[in-house]
């Protein structure tokens, strides 16, 4: 899980704004709600990515999580594009075990995790194809069951689109091969580039096996991102949340 960033599009450069993943929803914090439904949906490990106000991070870890379920590790460069923020998760990535990627700045239903911690599938990928049209939104291109594109702003002439809401479960082989990516653009320079570069690299490999792509539209969730968001999660989404049935 990545929580490093500033989220300065949220804060406005605002130094004493917390970290997102710090935001609290009915007095629980993102964070809390993410440890909550990792566990319950048989999540063993969470890897912490963490850098801008680490401390207060660590601290919320600490006061919620007593069973050592969580291992924090600090980017010092977590200025530099959510890529390099990854690249701290290396080890975990290459350990031989499928990995469960996610953002830290997203509140959402348990069902979407659910999804992938039970998925049989060796890769599996959640898209909402409702969402909202802008500049902002990662976008899933399929063509068929194949993905064609992996990004924002994307021109792609394609079968079926949708947002990607930051979660993505990865294969052990696919983990290890996307690490390669990481380590690889990096030590070329190229560490402003969000970690969904590396991603849709793989992703549009000729050999790259088939990925499949889960529409979860119509289950409730909100990336954190402006602070209309904020708004929007107080007074739809977590209603929504509460409220939803399958």
């Amino acid at each position: 899980m990545l929580a490093a960033g500033i989220g300065s599009r949220l804060s406005k450069n605002d130094k004493n704004h917390p970290p997102k993943c710090l935001i609290t929803f009915d007095g629980k914090s993102l964070l809390a709600r993410h440890i909550e439904v990792l566990k319950f949906c048989g999540i063993k490990k969470l890897t912490l990515v963490i850098g801008y106000r680490a401390d207060e991070i660590t601290a919320e870890v600490s006061k919620i999580d007593n069973s050592s379920f969580v291992e924090t590790i600090i980017n010092s460069e977590y200025l530099e594009g959510s890529i390099v923020s990854l690249s701290y998760a290396i080890k975990t990535m290459r350990s031989g075990t499928d990995i469960l990627f996610m953002d830290a700045d997203v509140l959402y239903h348990s069902d979407l995790i659910q999804r992938l911690s039970s998925s049989t599938k060796d890769c599996h990928i959640l898209y909402d194809s409702g969402y909202e049209p802008g500049d902002d939104p990662v976008l899933l291109c399929l063509n068929g069951k194949r993905i064609v594109d992996f990004k924002k702003k994307t021109n792609m002439i394609c079968d079926r689109i949708g947002e990607w809401p930051g979660f993505v479960k990865w294969s052990s082989q696919a983990a290890i091969e996307l690490s390669n990516i990481i380590e690889r653009r990096i030590n070329s320079g190229q560490v402003k580039l969000p970690c969904e570069d590396a991603f849709r690299e793989y992703m549009l490999k000729s050999n790259t096996q088939n990925i499949y792509c889960d529409d979860i539209t119509g289950i409730p969730w909100i990336e954190i991102d402006f602070p209309e968001d904020i708004d929007r999660a107080h007074n739809l989404i977590l209603p929504a949340i509460k409220n939803y049935t399958r």
